[in-house]
């Protein structure tokens, strides 16, 4: 078979021939892949850069994906970590890990949604208790994860999100999405009484959304519970330890290992449900898999997310 094989870490992928995979332990199948999508999580484990990565070399990137079991049924699995992912024609998936789709379903949409939608939908549902009637805060809400997030809170029944970005002119459409307001990044502190902080950018741009948004808060000893989800602004923050004094200021993360999979598991049938049903603003583009080494790059700073097709 043919899939995208990670050789050096500092390359993107190349369409390589590749083994053909096998099941080995019971509960394992075989499925063909229909559509896996590349998401930020995926480009940290081809780079090598995510938490999770041991370094080893080939693998085949790719955490999630629609495919066709020998039933010829439709499902969306997700994978645990490893050399063998799901942007090759065929992989391995453990059963109890995937979840059957509707025969009617768009492919790319799903494999597009799934892995977005399920960032926020399981830090809101596994590693925090939502407040009734929330006021959520999203950082770096004009990214996919960012956008879905905003769709997330307001079904969980957050009374007021705001979107929070770097970039005014992709701000503004989120309201659409459900967004109560929007703010810069530079105006923050506007933000400041809310119950929830999403972030998905982390770096020092969050260190600096703690400073603005802390003193600015009408009670300091009110809750806020920040979860950290994502890093696209740097793997590290270097975070004011006076935030934690001065406020009742609580940090979570969210990811894999602080949810066991398990509890991943058992979100994916409604969260598959939602999205197979349209529920979500996905925006998704096809592109051949044997094209990934140059769309791999030229897709970096689109509002689409690129979904692999064998």
């Amino acid at each position: 078979m043919h899939a995208a094989v990670v050789t050096e870490f500092d390359t993107p992928p190349h369409y390589l021939e590749h083994p053909d995979p096998e099941a080995t332990r019971p509960g394992e199948l075989v499925v063909e892949v229909v559509a896996a999508a590349l998401h930020p999580r995926v480009r940290s484990q081809a780079d090598g850069s995510h938490y999770t990565s041991t370094g080893a070399l080939p693998l085949v990137p790719g955490i999630d994906a629609v495919v066709r079991d020998a039933s010829g049924r439709l499902r969306y699995a997700l994978l645990d970590d490893t050399d063998l992912g799901t942007m090759a024609e065929r992989t391995v998936i453990e059963e109890d890990r995937s979840v059957p789709l509707p025969a009617h379903v768009d492919p790319v949409a799903v494999a597009a949604g799934m892995n977005p939608v399920m960032s926020s939908w399981v830090a809101l549902r596994r590693r925090i208790e939502l407040p009734r009637h929330a006021r959520v805060a999203v950082l770096g809400a004009t990214g996919n994860a960012g956008r879905m997030a905003i769709q997330v809170a307001k079904r969980f029944g957050a009374s007021e999100v705001i979107a929070v970005g770097r970039t005014p002119e992709r701000l503004a459409p989120l309201t659409a999405l459900g967004a109560d307001r929007v703010c810069s990044f530079a105006e923050v502190s506007a933000a400041a009484d809310v119950d929830v902080v999403l972030d998905y950018v982390w770096g020092k741009a969050t260190a600096d959304a703690m400073l603005a948004m802390i003193p600015a808060r009408a009670d300091r000893s009110a809750p806020l519970t920040w979860v950290q989800i994502g890093s696209v602004g740097g793997l590290e923050a270097p975070l004011p330890s006076a935030a934690f004094r001065a406020a009742r200021l609580q940090l979570v993360g969210s990811g894999i290992g602080s949810v066991p999979g398990h509890d991943f598991a058992k979100e994916l049938p409604a969260i598959a449900k939602a999205v197979s049903a349209g529920d979500f603003d996905i925006r998704a583009r096809a592109v051949p898999l044997a094209d990934v080494e140059n769309a791999w790059e030229s897709s970096r700073d689109s509002d689409e997310r690129i979904v692999f097709v064998p």
